[in-house]
């Protein structure tokens, strides 16, 4: 018989915090079509992955932006204008995080950041509730490599049995998965409730 979860480890950028490259792109783009195609001829999310590992961020940007000249502009904002691919906070999945944080339930981050921009997103009072973060950009190794659970683990004395982790990302969840948690791919807020009942988190 498995060990009984006792513990919630918690993605932020789309799943409590409301960040997507999209908020910022719909102001420079006619259409999400046009958006995807910049993001294909960039090779986007590929590139995301190094940043949030920690290779240098602006530095980066303007490195492919001189690479890519015709696509400087929306290439640089980026940078210049990070702060507007995040809208705010998922109010309604943050109500459940206070539930399982009025049960008792120990409270951790795992989240992809890059060390540059972490400062927009640190301020934000909910994240006093957790009992640690672990930042992709301060750790210099991002999801879905399993090294960074290994460091929360590490850092914080827990069993990857008794933690489950919550990520929208597929391919994060299912490294989690690998590792050991339980991991639950966010869909949205009323399925991640009625599985943390599952779970015996809540009631």
């Amino acid at each position: 018989m498995g060990s009984a979860i006792d513990t919630a480890i918690f993605d932020l950028g789309g799943v409590l915090i409301d960040w997507s490259p999209y908020h910022l792109y719909r102001k420079l783009f006619n259409s999400d079509a046009d958006i995807d195609h910049f993001f294909q001829e960039i090779d986007f999310f590929n590139y995301l992955s190094g940043i949030d590992a920690d290779r240098p961020f602006r530095s980066s940007i303007e490195e492919l932006a001189a690479q890519k000249p015709n696509l400087a502009e929306p290439i640089l904002a980026y940078w210049h204008r990070w702060p507007e691919t995040i809208k705010g906070t998922f109010d309604d999945t943050l109500a459940v995080v206070a539930e399982l944080r009025e049960q008792g339930i120990p409270l951790y981050v795992i989240s992809n950041w890059s060390s540059e921009t972490w400062q927009h997103a640190k301020t934000f009072p909910f994240l006093e509730w957790f009992n640690g973060i672990v930042i992709s950009g301060l750790e210099r190794v991002a999801k879905p490599n399993q090294v960074i659970f290994k460091i929360a683990c590490e850092r914080y004395d827990l069993r990857p049995e008794t933690c489950v982790f919550i990520d929208d990302i597929e391919d994060n969840v299912d490294s989690a998965n690998n590792f050991g948690f339980h991991g639950i791919q966010f869909q949205d807020t009323p399925s991640l409730r009625k599985q943390f009942i599952e779970l015996g988190l809540l009631t």
